[in-house]
């Protein structure tokens, strides 16, 4: 109820002003025939009320104009004062609302400057004119008290205001913050899928044509090898439909997601990935310098699909038939590069800044902090250089054995 009484004052401002301006007035009827026990009121009562009743008609300009309403209703209450009134809260009433609402839309400084000339005024208008058997503390604590009390009120108001206003801004920047955090996250999560979708679906369409085309052409001058190459197809579309089906479950609601029916990419499977593309006419090797050091999960796979992504690319566009993968390990990096031998001028060899698969590589290595680097080399065909960073290695981490990572080196590396 009170909230509703708030919400009906606020909408009613005209009317609230009103009825505090009619209240004061009437108020001002015993203020100006109030005495001191003892004595007779010296003045008619009639001048008070008048000048309170200008006071009170100023105040329906304390909204737009608090500073000229203070003014005003000071000058009346300095008038009262003058006459010989005893000041109180029937007849200056209309100066503590001033000062109240000056308060509230103002800051401190001016508000207590107000305040204390007012104070000032009034004390020594009292020490002059009032009459002498008249209290002293009444002429000095009477309206110091009177006017200092809607000024603290006023301004404890006003900070409190600000203060919930302040609180609530923030509560709305944290929240907007927080939906345009989670707005990059799933953009930035949708890319990564996309870039793995695409690693998955060129490397093994690439090799499951390149298969089909040999098939083709084997199947009457040469039936075994055909069928040989017909089953490593069978085997590559099974291994198609594996990743993609691991990749796309990423999209599904966490109730939904399976079990994963394997370990994720990585360089461990990197043996594997240089012999699917023997099938293709393309021959991969790897070799290794430097001591095995762990990677982190993002990157292992990130390693992976540059590498797979790479050696995709020399299928499809640098027509030669052979390929080298070099991995180098240093105390906080990992270095990849990918080479193939093709002719000095390559028209099919993929642009360094063009085409999908070369942006994709990019924007996978900067994800995982590191940065990649492709273009022709002067010798002849074109090559890919990437850095990773590297896991710190500790004892704690049983992931962090460098023989977790011995399936990465195959037999037939380069010495």
């Amino acid at each position: 109820m009170i909230h509703d009484l708030q919400r009906l004052l606020r909408c009613h401002p005209r009317t609230v002003d009103l009825v505090v301006a009619a209240t004061f007035f009437v108020c001002s009827f015993p203020g100006s025939v109030l005495t001191l026990p003892g004595r007779a009121l010296d003045v008619p009562w009639w001048p008070g009320v008048l000048i309170a009743g200008v006071g009170c008609t100023a105040l329906l300009w304390r909204r737009t104009h608090p500073r000229t309403t203070v003014v005003v209703t000071l000058c009346c209450a300095l008038a009262v004062a003058g006459l010989g009134y005893v000041l109180t809260a029937l007849l200056i009433g209309p100066l503590m609302v001033a000062l109240h609402a000056l308060a509230l839309r103002s800051d401190r400084t001016t508000a207590n400057v107000f305040t204390f000339a007012g104070i000032a005024l009034l004390v020594a208008t009292t020490l002059l004119v009032a009459p002498t058997g008249e209290p002293l503390v009444l002429k000095l604590v009477g309206p110091a008290f009177w006017l200092l009390l809607p000024t603290s009120l006023g301004t404890t108001t006003r900070l409190r205001a600000a203060c919930l206003e302040a609180v609530q801004a923030r509560a709305e920047h944290a929240e907007r913050t927080r939906e345009q955090e989670a707005r990059l996250r799933v953009t930035e999560e949708r890319m990564r899928i996309a870039r793995d979708l695409h690693d998955v679906v060129a490397h093994h369409l690439v090799l499951a044509n390149l298969q089909a085309g040999t098939v083709v052409r084997m199947l009457r001058t040469r039936p075994e090898e055909a069928e040989r190459i017909a089953g490593e197809l069978a085997g590559t579309t099974r291994s198609a439909v594996r990743e993609l089906k691991a990749t796309v479950g990423l999209l599904r609601h966490a109730e939904d997601v399976e079990s994963p029916s394997g370990p994720a990419p990585g360089l461990a499977q990197l043996t594997d990935l240089a012999a699917s593309f023997e099938p293709a006419g393309l021959s991969v090797t790897v070799s290794t310098e430097g001591r095995p050091q762990p990677l982190s999960a993002g990157v292992d796979l990130t390693a992976y699909r540059i590498v797979q992504e790479a050696l995709t690319n020399v299928t499809k566009h640098a027509g030669t038939g052979s390929a080298e993968v070099r991995l180098s390990y240093s105390h906080d990096r990992l270095g990849i590069t990918v080479t193939d031998h093709g002719a000095t001028a390559a028209p099919s060899s993929p642009a360094p800044t063009g085409g999908y698969g070369v942006i994709g590589m990019r924007e996978r290595a900067l994800s995982a902090g590191g940065r990649l680097q492709a273009g022709h080399r002067p010798e002849g065909g074109f090559e890919v250089v990437t850095e990773l960073p590297l896991l710190s290695y500790t004892q704690s981490d049983p992931q962090s054995d460098p023989r977790s990572h011995s399936q990465s080196h195959p037999q037939n590396a380069l010495a």
